[in-house]
C-alpha cells in the first residue's frame, strides 16, 4: 500500500522463508507490503527468487509436511499464502539503498526508485562452491551434492554410505561431525596438510572412529551422470590425480550474505559482510530498517530459523510503523 506521497509503507527484499515470513505477517496486519523478490541469476552460482531452498530436492526437516516437501513447493506454498492475504510481487532487484532520506529510496535494477516508510531485508545467504565440473548440475537436480549436512545429510539415501566432505574451517568440522551419525565413513577433504577449524571442532570430529582426514587434495571434478558416483582429487604437492568412491558430497567452503547492495547505505555489517542487529532483535542500526533470516544469521541458516526471524521482523516493523501513527 502506498501513501499519498507514493511511499510504501512496508518493503520486503527478498524471498525466501524470512521474506516471506514477513510478508504474511505484514499482509494480515493490513500493511500491503511490497516483496521485491529478486531475478533469477547464474553466474557465478544459481540464485533463484525463493533462495536456496529453490536448489533443494528434498526437505524432510521443515515442520507440517511428514512426508517431507521439495524446496520449490514449500516456497511455492509460502508465497500463495503471502499473496492470499494481500503481499504483492515486484520481480526485480534492488541494486542500491539511501536510507539517509525518509522516505527511504530503493533503487532497482529495471531503474525504477521505490519509495518505502520502511524495510526489511531477508536477501539471504549463497553457499560458496569449489567450481568443479558436475558439482552445480548434481546440486540442483538432488544428485548427490549438497551445501547443507544439517538439511541433508540425514536423507536415506546418505545412510550407511561413504560420504565426503570438503573444507578446513569450523563449519566443515560441524558439517562432518553431523555426518558421522548416519554413514560408515566421512572423508574431509582438505587442500592443506592442517585444518584451520579450531583444535575442539577437530578433536570432536575424530573422536569418531568413522572419520578421517584427506590431506593435501584438491577437488577437480564430481563424477556421475544422474547420481554422484565419486570425486576426482588433484594432490596439491604432488600434482597427481586419484579417485574417491563417495555417495554424497557436502560441499563446507563458507557463505556469502546478500549484501552487496547495501554498500555505502549506512547498515552496519560485520566483518563477514553480514548484517548486524540489535540484541534480541531483527532491528538494524537504522531506525524503521530490519533484517532476518540467513543475511543476518550465519550460524543456524536453517528455513525453520529464517521463518522465525521473518515473522520478528514483520512484528517489530508493525510496532515500529504504528509508533511512528502509520497503521
Amino acid at each position: 500500500m502506498t501513501d499519498s506521497d507514493g511511499a510504501e509503507r512496508i518493503v520486503i527484499i527478498g524471498s525466501g522463508p524470512a521474506g516471506w515470513t514477513a510478508a504474511i505477517y505484514a499482509a494480515r496486519a493490513n500493511l500491503s507490503p511490497l516483496c521485491v523478490v529478486g531475478i533469477p541469476r547464474s553466474d557465478p552460482a544459481p540464485v533463484l527468487p525463493g533462495g536456496q531452498l529453490m536448489l533443494t530436492t528434498e526437505v524432510e526437516n521443515y515442520p507440517g509436511f511428514p512426508n517431507g516437501v521439495t524446496g520449490p513447493e514449500l516456497m511455492h506454498h509460502f508465497q500463495k499464502q503471502a499473496e492470499r492475504f494481500g503481499t504483492r510481487v515486484c520481480d526485480d532487484d534492488v541494486v542500491s539503498c539511501d536510507f539517509q532520506a525518509k522516505p527511504f529510496a530503493l533503487k532497482l535494477a529495471g531503474g525504477k526508485t521505490l519509495r518505502a516508510r520502511s524495510v526489511i531485508i531477508a536477501t539471504g545467504a549463497t553457499a560458496n562452491w569449489v567450481g568443479a565440473p558436475n558439482e552445480l548440475r548434481l546440486a540442483q537436480s538432488g544428485g548427490g551434492v549438497s551445501a547443507c549436512a544439517v538439511c541433508d545429510g540425514a536423507l536415506p539415501v546418505y545412510r550407511g554410505k561413504e560420504l565426503a566432505v570438503v573444507g578446513g574451517g569450523d563449519t566443515a568440522m560441524e558439517e562432518a561431525t553431523y555426518l558421522t551419525k548416519f554413514a560408515s565413513k566421512v572423508h574431509v577433504i582438505h587442500r592443506r596438510d592442517s585444518f584451520r577449524a579450531s583444535r575442539v571442532m577437530q578433536d570432536r570430529l575424530f573422536s569418531s572412529s568413522n572419520a578421517v582426514a584427506v590431506w593435501n587434495k584438491r577437488l577437480v571434478n564430481v563424477l556421475g551422470g544422474e547420481r554422484i558416483e565419486g570425486v576426482e582429487l588433484e594432490d596439491t604437492v604432488t600434482g597427481v590425480r586419484s579417485t574417491l568412491a563417495v555417495a554424497g558430497l557436502f560441499v563446507a567452503i563458507g557463505h556469502s550474505p546478500a549484501t552487496d547492495f547495501l554498500r555505502d547505505s549506512g547498515v552496519a555489517l560485520d566483518a563477514n559482510g553480514y548484517i548486524s542487529l540489535e540484541t534480541r532483535s531483527c532491528s538494524t542500526n537504522i531506525e524503521g530498517v530490519f533484517a532476518a533470516g540467513d543475511v543476518a544469521d550465519a550460524h543456524y541458516r536453517q528455513a525453520i530459523t529464517a521463518a522465525g526471524m521473518g515473522c520478528q521482523a514483520a512484528l517489530e516493523c508493525e510496532r515500529w510503523l504504528a509508533g511512528c501513527g502509520i497503521h
